[in-house]
């Protein structure tokens, strides 16, 4: 028996409508009498699991860091390179406006 419910009464009994899609009952959302949306319960074997890879730390070995990458005349080289870029032609920093 499908289960027919306008936008209003899903949002109030959403899971009263819920727990009637589980139980294999077709349950549909409508707007205006016309069917919008179908309400079906997700299957183990539908979802898909893709395995995680640990975040933090997983770049460890991929690439190295000279002893003074953060030194005062590398970051004056990378604001350098920054500001006085094709990006900001005109402009030497936003500190200076």
């Amino acid at each position: 028996m499908a289960v027919t419910a306008n936008i209003h009464e899903a949002k109030t009994t959403l899971s009263k409508l819920i727990e009637r899609a589980l139980a294999g009952e077709e349950v549909v959302i409508a707007k205006a009498g016309k069917p919008l949306v179908r309400l079906n319960p997700v299957s183990e074997a539908t979802e898909t699991k893709t395995p995680r890879r640990a975040l933090f730390g997983s770049m460890r070995e991929e690439f190295k860091l000279s002893p003074d990458w953060d030194s005062p005349a590398t970051n004056a080289e990378i604001e350098r390179l920054f500001y006085e870029s094709e990006i900001f032609p005109d402009r030497r920093g936003f500190a200076e406006e």
